[in-house]
C-alpha cells in the first residue's frame, strides 16, 4: 500500500507511537499539513482488514456451522456491560476496537444459522453477500445516472426481470426500504391516480377513502393508512376462510356497503403469502371484484412472490398479472440479504414520477448531457436511496432463474417432509395443512394430552410455546417464532426455506421441541 507508515510486528499499530498518540506541539502543527492524507485513514485501512477477518470467521464460518449456537443470549443489562457501549471523547486502540467487533459478532443472533427459523428471512447467499460488500464499499446513492451509472441500468434490468415473472412486458418500479414501504407506495399511487390534486392541495378536498384487506394481511396496511392520512378506521377488514385466504364474496359485499355509506373505495390490498399462515389470496377472483368496482388492486407478495420462479408452485399466484402493483421482497425466500424489496407497477404513464417528483434543480437538471430519464431519484419519496439491486443481480446471474426455482422447490420439499414427520409423532398438532412453507402447529406436552375438555386446557396450552421459546434461546440451540391468531392461543410458526437446511435439521427441530417441552 503506497505511503504506508511502518507498522509493528503485530500488524495492528504503527511502530512509532501506536494509534492513540498524545498530540504534542509538533504533531498539532502536522494536523494542519493538508498535503498528506490524515494518518487515521491508514490506521482505518488496517482496522478494516483485521475486522473483515473476524467477520468472516465469527459470522460466516461459525455463524453457519450447525455445531455452533444460534445465539449467545445475555440479559440487556449484562449485554450492555459486555459491549461497553458508552461513547467517549477519546478514541480507543485498534486492539480494543477489534475486540468490540468480535463481541458484536459473538452476541448477535446468527440469522444465517441453519436452525434460525424465527423470521421470514434466514440463511445466506454468498453471491448476494458479495454484492452487499460491493455496494457498501462504493457507498453511492441511487438517485442520478451521473453518480450511479452502473446501478441505474442494473436496477432497471432487475425490475424488468421481476415484472416479466409477474407477467408484464412493460411497466415501472422501484426498490424500496422494505415491503411495508412498498405497500405504502401503492396506496399513495392509487390515491394520486384517482385524485391528483392531493399532491398540491393535501387532504382538504378529499372524500372519505377506504382500503380493503384481509384480517390476516400485514400490519403495514394499517400503518400506511395512518401515515398517509387515510386513517386506520378506514381500513375495511375482509373475512378469510379456514386457511387464511380472503373471501372475494365478502370483499364485494363490503365494497358495496362502503359505497352505500358515502365512502370512496380506493384500493384492495391482497396478500400472496400471509405472514403467519402463509396463505395466498385468490387473486383471479379478487381481480374480478376490483375490475367490477374499478379499484386499484395491489398484491403484497413480499413473502410469497418468489414462487413465481417455480413452474411447480407459481399457480399459487394465478391472476397476479391482473394487479396494478406488486410488492416483492427477494431478501426473504430468495435470501438476497436485507434489504431487497421491490415495488412493481403495470403502469406505463410515469405515475411514480408524477406522484412523487419535486423537481429539485440542483439534482435533476434537465439540460444534462445524457438522457435525464435515467435519473431515477424523482420517482422516490426518498432522496438518499441505497443500492439494493446488486445483491439480487449477482445471485441471479450466478445461479440463473432455474437455480432460484430449485431453491423455492426445495423449500416446499422440506416443509412437506416436516409435516409428514410431525404426523408420526405424538403431541404435534397442525393448525391446518400448510399451503406454503409456513408450518403452524401446537406442541401438546404429555401433561395435558387427552385433556382438551378441561376448562383450563386453552390457558395451559397458551403457556407452552413461550416457555419452550425461552428455553431454546437461552440454550442457543435454535430460534422459532410463536404467536396467537384470532381465537387460537399461542402456536409455533416454523418457517422452512433457508438453502442451508437439510432433513437432519428438520428432525433436530422436532426432537428439540420434544426435549424442551416434555416436562411442561
Amino acid at each position: 500500500m503506497a505511503n504506508m507508515l511502518p507498522f509493528s510486528s503485530n500488524g495492528l499499530e504503527p511502530a512509532t507511537n501506536g494509534l492513540e498518540p498524545a498530540i504534542n506541539g509538533k504533531e498539532a502543527a502536522n494536523l494542519h499539513d493538508l498535503s498528506e492524507p490524515f494518518v487515521d485513514n491508514l490506521a482505518g485501512q488496517l482496522f478494516l482488514n483485521e475486522a473483515f477477518k473476524i467477520i468472516v470467521e465469527e459470522v460466516l464460518c461459525k455463524g453457519t456451522d450447525v455445531k455452533q449456537k444460534v445465539c449467545e443470549w445475555k440479559e440487556p443489562e449484562q449485554l450492555a456491560l459486555l459491549l461497553d457501549l458508552e461513547l467517549r471523547a477519546t478514541g480507543e486502540s485498534q486492539h480494543r476496537l477489534l475486540q468490540r467487533v468480535e463481541d458484536v459478532a459473538k452476541y448477535s443472533i446468527k440469522t444465517s444459522h441453519p436452525r434460525f427459523f424465527n423470521q421470514l428471512f434466514a440463511g445466506v447467499d454468498y453471491h448476494a453477500l458479495a454484492g452487499r460488500f460491493l455496494t457498501e464499499a462504493l457507498n453511492t446513492n441511487l438517485y442520478t445516472y451521473e453518480v450511479a451509472p452502473v446501478f441505474v441500468l442494473m436496477e432497471l434490468e432487475v425490475l424488468r426481470g421481476l415484472r416479466q415473472l409477474v407477467g408484464w412486458t412493460e411497466g415501472d418500479g422501484l426498490f424500496c426500504p422494505g415491503g411495508s414501504i412498498s405497500n405504502m407506495y401503492a396506496m399513495n399511487l392509487a390515491r394520486y391516480q384517482l385524485f391528483p390534486e392531493v399532491k398540491s392541495q393535501g387532504l382538504w378536498g378529499l372524500p372519505r377513502l377506504t382500503i380493503f384487506t384481509s384480517i390476516e394481511s400485514h400490519y403495514s396496511v394499517k400503518k400506511g393508512a395512518a401515515f398517509l392520512g387515510i386513517g386506520t378506521d378506514n381500513i375495511i377488514l375482509v373475512k378469510v376462510d379456514d386457511g387464511g385466504r380472503m373471501i372475494p364474496e365478502d370483499l364485494d359485499e363490503k365494497i358495496k356497503l362502503a359505497k352505500s355509506q358515502g365512502a370512496v373505495p380506493l384500493l384492495v390490498s391482497c396478500t400472496a403469502g400471509t405472514t403467519v399462515q402463509g396463505a395466498f389470496d385468490p387473486l383471479d377472483h379478487i381481480a374480478d371484484v376490483c375490475e367490477k368496482h374499478k379499484l386499484w388492486m395491489h398484491v403484497d407478495a413480499a413473502w410469497g412472490g418468489s414462487v413465481l420462479f417455480s413452474k411447480q408452485h407459481r399457480h399459487l399466484m394465478k391472476g397476479v398479472e391482473r394487479a396494478n402493483s406488486v410488492a416483492w421482497n427477494p431478501h426473504k425466500m430468495l435470501t438476497a440479504g436485507l434489504q431487497c424489496s421491490a415495488l412493481l407497477l403495470q403502469d406505463t404513464t410515469n405515475l411514480l414520477k408524477k406522484c412523487h417528483s419535486a423537481n429539485a434543480t440542483y439534482l435533476f437538471q434537465q439540460d444534462k448531457f445524457y438522457d435525464v430519464n435515467l435519473d431515477l431519484g424523482d420517482k422516490s419519496i426518498q432522496c438518499s436511496r441505497k443500492v439494493d439491486c446488486v445483491k439480487l443481480w449477482l445471485m441471479w446471474k450466478a445461479v440463473g432463474s432455474s437455480g432460484l426455482a430449485k431453491r423455492v422447490d426445495r423449500a416446499f420439499v422440506h416443509a412437506r417432509y416436516l409435516v409428514e414427520q410431525m404426523k408420526k409423532r405424538e403431541g404435534f398438532h397442525l393448525l391446518h395443512e400448510p399451503e406454503f412453507v409456513n408450518v403452524c402447529f401446537w406442541f401438546i406436552p404429555p401433561s395435558i394430552r387427552g385433556k382438551e375438555g378441561n376448562k383450563d386446557y386453552q390457558d395451559r396450552l397458551a403457556k407452552v410455546a413461550p416457555v419452550i421459546k425461552e428455553r431454546m434461546i437461552k440454550e442457543g440451540t435454535m430460534m422459532v417464532g410463536y404467536q396467537p391468531l384470532g381465537n387460537k392461543v399461542n402456536f409455533f410458526r416454523m418457517v422452512v426455506f433457508s438453502p442451508l437446511l437439510s432433513q437432519k435439521d428438520m428432525d433436530f427441530f422436532l426432537d428439540e421441541i420434544e426435549r424442551l417441552g416434555k416436562d411442561l
